[in-house]
């Protein structure tokens, strides 16, 4: 089957669950405000197949993304908004304009000079739009780790910025001194303003280190989950689960971070 005809395939459907009297009653009831979760959601696990490795599941959750795409297409459809073949054109149209070296008569010597013409093209498009502020586009609802990367490194745009990774992390012993005062007061607010504080500056040294945030938190909860469940099994094997003190997990927990240090360090495979 032609990727066209895929496609078209894929479109009809979506059409067929969303036809009054014959679609499907849940696909009818929807919005876009309800199915939004959903695509945020599908996003997160092509991430998640991507981060283990499993191009079997990859197949399948760009799928899933797909079809989020396509229903946000048909809903617009039926108001007369646009349809799946205009969001299709439009991407398209605007990755040939963000490619004047592959597509035009632009030349990119090296990545760093391409992503400088595209950062280019994209604050045009953003002028073009009425949004003229560095900080206007950074979405909202980006993940809070994610969406303050991107206003760092706009701001950064015009040397608002450290100059090298040692400055942030004197600013993150600075809010952490900050973060211990709010604690003693016992002030809500506070302790949520100055917790933010120290997050955000967190999220620049990551941007200094060349290190996505999200990526590595993900990578944290994978240790910590695996050292846990290393606990439990253990425990489990005594007798003592839910019954021993912090010290004996603690013991194990060091013991789960020993048998990790025998071990080759492995980078995580890419796909």
């Amino acid at each position: 089957m032609s990727a066209k005809a895929a496609i078209d395939d894929l479109v009809a459907l979506m059409a067929a669950l969303r036809t009054p009297g014959t679609g499907c009653p849940w696909d009818l009831e929807q919005d876009f405000r309800t199915i939004a979760p959903y695509t945020i959601e599908e996003a997160y696990e092509v991430a998640d197949a991507i981060e283990r490795n499993n191009l079997a599941e990859l197949k399948d959750e760009l799928g899933d993304l797909l079809f989020q795409t396509v229903f946000h297409a048909r809903m617009a459809e039926e108001q007369g908004a646009f349809s799946f073949e205009d969001v299709a054109h439009a991407i398209t149209e605007k990755m040939k304009s963000r490619h004047p070296h592959v597509f035009g008569d632009a030349a990119a010597r090296n990545a760093a000079e391409q992503t400088l013409q595209w950062e280019a093209q994209k604050a045009d498009e953003r002028a073009a739009r009425g949004k003229t502020g560095l900080l206007d586009d950074v979405p909202a609802a980006l993940p809070g780790l994610t969406r303050a990367v991107k206003l760092q490194k706009r701001a950064a745009r015009i040397g608002f910025d450290w100059k090298n990774p040692r400055d942030v992390l004197d600013k993150i012993a600075e809010e952490t001194e900050e973060l211990v005062e709010v604690i003693d007061s016992g002030d809500p607010d506070r302790i949520e303003d100055e917790f933010g504080d120290l997050l955000f500056v967190i999220a620049n040294l990551s941007r200094h280190l060349n290190v996505d945030p999200e990526a590595a938190l993900r990578r944290a909860n994978q240790k910590f989950s695996r050292r846990f469940r290393h606990i439990e099994k253990r425990l489990s094997e005594t007798g003592r689960l839910g019954a021993a003190s912090l010290e004996e997990m603690e013991a194990l927990w060091v013991e789960a971070k020993a048998m990790e240090r025998e071990k080759p360090f492995q980078r995580r495979p890419r796909i």
